[in-house]
């Protein structure tokens, strides 16, 4: 049997100050390659802290997290940050784009910071990966020229620039409208069915969650066992 795609055990979150604050406690957590989870839980309940942890944002203060059998938690902030740009993508709830650059400039960022490609493979790579997104004809706009849905499927196709085995998610569809929420969450689910990616999401709804092929609850920092009658909540 293959190693998970990414495995966590023991995960501990903990800020120091004059009263330690924990935000997450202990969690053993699995995500497979061609996986969707979802990870749900009320506000505050540790669940973004969580996403961060898994990917390579936050260090954390005890446990260990292993990305295709690579332990994570000895390496050096240069070798992480190395691993992310090479594994990971993420999508937040806002896009993060930079608004001087067009949505293909906003695409090419992660793969100039990687360089593993040359410009012109990168521009094509782009171009491809906006097209395949619906945005046709949007390569040269600006964030503020494209509306709020199309302005997350640029984020979405940066975070895939560097075709990664993870995407991370927090919130992702938060500031959208219906139509588009649509949208996003059909992309995610065609990267998991077509085998590009395996896709961990953070989400308060639990209509959305219900769309993934499995769901975590987080609660207190910890995982919980589900309940099936809870309504979404914060």
């Amino acid at each position: 049997m293959s190693a998970p795609l990414l495995q966590a055990r023991g995960l501990v979150r903990v800020l120091p100050g004059e009263v330690e604050t924990t935000l997450i406690d202990g969690i053993d957590l699995d995500i497979s390659a061609g996986e969707f989870l979802a990870i749900t839980g009320p506000s505050g309940s540790g669940k973004s802290s969580l996403l961060y942890m898994l990917g390579l944002l936050d260090v954390p203060t005890r446990g260990t997290l292993a990305i295709e059998g690579r332990e994570t938690t000895g390496l050096d902030e240069d070798a992480r940050s190395d691993l992310r740009l090479a594994a990971l993508g993420f999508v937040f709830q806002f896009h993060f784009l930079l608004p001087e650059f067009s949505a293909l400039d906003n695409v090419r960022l992660p793969m100039r910071a990687l360089n593993a490609l040359p410009e012109r493979a990168q521009i094509a790579r782009a171009d491809e990966l906006l097209v395949s997104l619906g945005l046709e004809g949007h390569q040269h706009k600006r964030p503020d020229q494209m509306s709020g849905g199309q302005r997350q499927r640029v984020a979405i196709a940066r975070a895939l620039a560097n075709a990664p085995k993870l995407l991370l998610a927090d919130e992702p569809t938060g500031n959208l409208d219906t139509h588009s929420t649509e949208q996003v969450l059909g992309i995610f689910r065609a990267l998991v069915d077509e085998g590009r990616a395996s896709v961990a999401i953070v989400t308060h709804d639990l209509s959305l969650a219900a769309r993934a092929d499995r769901r975590v609850h987080v609660v207190d920092g910890k995982l919980a066992p589900l309940d099936p009658f809870a309504r979404a909540a914060g």
